[in-house]
């Protein structure tokens, strides 16, 4: 089975985190990844030995004649587009379709248009062969709103490398709290930043990532013991230090980056988004979103609860590695494309 993912992104994150999951694993899954991406992103994906051709990126344009010409020359069975919402990458979505049978894989719920460009993304959107999300929700706009047919819309939760040596709290005399993603306002951390002040007990804390509000961010940190070292390269090293991790999106799907740092056996809060609930279970500390105060209650009681940490890192990890291999994902997001690609319903 020969599969071309597409990546039509302006920025490096989870999506792409996701693809490149996919595109190790693809020989294991009986599978010749080839991967058409964005200018962007192209960087990121330099160190995989896949076919790869580099376009322009074509977010939130009419037609996309690059990324067309380039899945033609891969001769592709199936063609699997990242969508980093359901409107942005219709351009790419209609140049896959022209070439093969399409998936989409719908990382993030956002606006569906109203009116004409409703009806034209419905339209799009019923020729997929079939469609993946992370989490129900996606899954539910994606049939609710767009038309897409129950019986090929999937949802594969996220999974993340499993290191043989999680390196669990770092156990530092003064506790360390970590947090990673694009600095923007989908990621919460002004919520987080305000729940820190209010907290009553020694701490550090790490806010690694890059966005256009780091400024903004940088600023009401002031007089906070709070760094931001920059966008994260290397996610083990920056988990390797951490005592607590959180997750104070106001939007997702299913976050790689919590999973990630089950994987490494953290103690890990999270908002209540997407499928972390679902997925986590009692195994991570969930509150509201856009709530300070009930971030500020959930940190400060496990900074001050050594033993509960710990407790807690080593449920996360069990969770991780019972449910949330990126091997298991690439296993049953593989077994949606060999479906379309032997023409079934997907």
């Amino acid at each position: 089975m020969r599969v071309s993912f597409v990546a039509d992104s302006d920025g490096w994150g989870g999506a792409e985190v996701w693809l490149a999951h996919h595109l190790r694993r693809a020989s294991a899954c009986g599978a010749t990844a080839s991967l058409v991406c964005a200018e962007p992103v192209a960087p990121g994906f330099a160190s995989l030995d896949v076919d790869r051709a580099v376009v322009p990126l074509t977010r939130h344009t009419a037609a996309a004649p690059a990324t067309r010409e380039a899945l033609a020359a891969q001769r592709p069975d199936v063609v699997v587009v990242n969508l980093v919402d359901p409107a942005s990458n219709a351009a790419a979505v209609a140049a896959a379709q022209a070439v093969a049978p399409t998936v989409g894989v719908l990382h993030l719920v956002g606006d569906v248009r109203t009116g004409e460009e409703r009806a034209a993304l419905r339209d799009l959107y019923r020729r997929l062969a079939a469609v993946v999300s992370p989490s129900t929700e996606g899954r539910d706009q994606l049939v609710g709103e767009l038309g897409v047919d129950p019986v090929r819309a999937h949802v594969v939760p996220n999974g993340a490398d499993l290191p043989p040596d999680p390196a669990g709290p770092a156990g530092g005399a003064v506790p360390r709290i970590g947090a990673f993603g694009r600095l923007t306002a989908q990621k919460g951390f002004d919520v987080l930043l305000e729940a820190l002040r209010r907290l009553d007990v020694p701490f550090e804390a790490v806010i690694g990532g890059a966005g256009r509000d780091e400024e903004a961010l940088r600023a009401a940190a002031a007089g906070l013991p709070v760094t931001f070292p920059g966008w994260v390269e290397d996610a083990r090293a920056f988990l390797a230090g951490l005592d607590l991790f959180v997750v104070s999106s106001r939007v997702e799907a299913g976050p790689l980056v919590l999973v990630e740092a089950m994987a490494e056996g953290l103690p890990c809060v999270s908002t209540d988004v997407g499928e972390v609930r679902r997925v986590a279970g009692e195994d991570v500390v969930v509150v509201p979103v856009d709530d300070a105060t009930a971030l500020a209650r959930a940190i400060g009681e496990l900074l001050a609860d050594p033993a509960r940490r710990a407790d807690l890192g080593a449920r996360a990890r069990a969770r991780a590695v019972r449910d949330l291999d990126a091997a298991l994902m690439a296993r049953r997001t593989y077994a949606v494309l060999s479906g379309v690609a032997g023409g079934a319903a997907g």
